[in-house]
């Protein structure tokens, strides 16, 4: 009978509270990770690009969310007739099974969680990890033809802001690396 000692309900509650009290923990854990990140940080890049040199602006702004935490980039190129092209993303990211590691959940499912994109269907696999003083976001694309293009976002604390280590790899070989100083705004 439901609620007598030999019942599957009352023996398995002290592993339900262990796993929610666990869970909690975790979830804590996460969010003590990402406190020294959270801030928003503006820095600017000079990019080399063939025999002419790109501009651009960038923003970062790292937040604390209910169950991890979220990171809203932007980058604003200035064109040589005097225009500008600007690309934001946002994406947050939850906790995994794993230590430091998180899961992007940018994509409802038909349950209402959050999950990652799907590779197969021409859309970005995004994580990141917390380790030390980095927090590193990691996307990877696989290519129409099989192959694969990998670009990762280094975020590294340091005194009064970030310092960005940005490379974009296809099937091995390095495309671009951007390396530059986001201050603390």
């Amino acid at each position: 009978m439901y609620g007598e000692k030999n019942s599957f309900p009352y023996r398995s509650m002290p592993m339900l509270l262990l796993a929610a009290f666990w869970l909690q923990s975790f979830v804590a854990s996460a969010g003590d990770l990402i406190d020294p990140f959270v801030g928003e940080y503006l820095g600017q890049v000079k990019i080399a690009d063939g025999d002419k040199e790109i501009e651009r602006d960038l923003g970062v702004k790292i937040s604390k969310t209910d169950q991890g935490f979220n990171i809203k980039w932007t980058a604003v190129t200035r064109k040589p007739n005097g225009k500008f092209k600007t690309k934001t993303y946002t994406i947050d990211f939850l906790p995994t099974n794993r230590s430091n590691v998180f899961a992007a959940a940018m994509k409802t499912n038909v349950f209402g969680g959050k999950v990652p994109l799907d590779p197969m269907k021409g859309d970005p696999y995004v994580w990141s990890r917390i380790t030390g003083d980095t927090l590193s976001l990691y996307a990877l694309l696989v290519r129409d033809d099989g192959g694969y293009e990998l670009q990762v976002y280094d975020r590294i604390l340091g005194s009064g802001g970030l310092q960005l280590n940005y490379s974009r790899i296809r099937d091995g070989q390095p495309l671009r690396t951007i390396e530059t100083w986001l201050r603390r705004k």
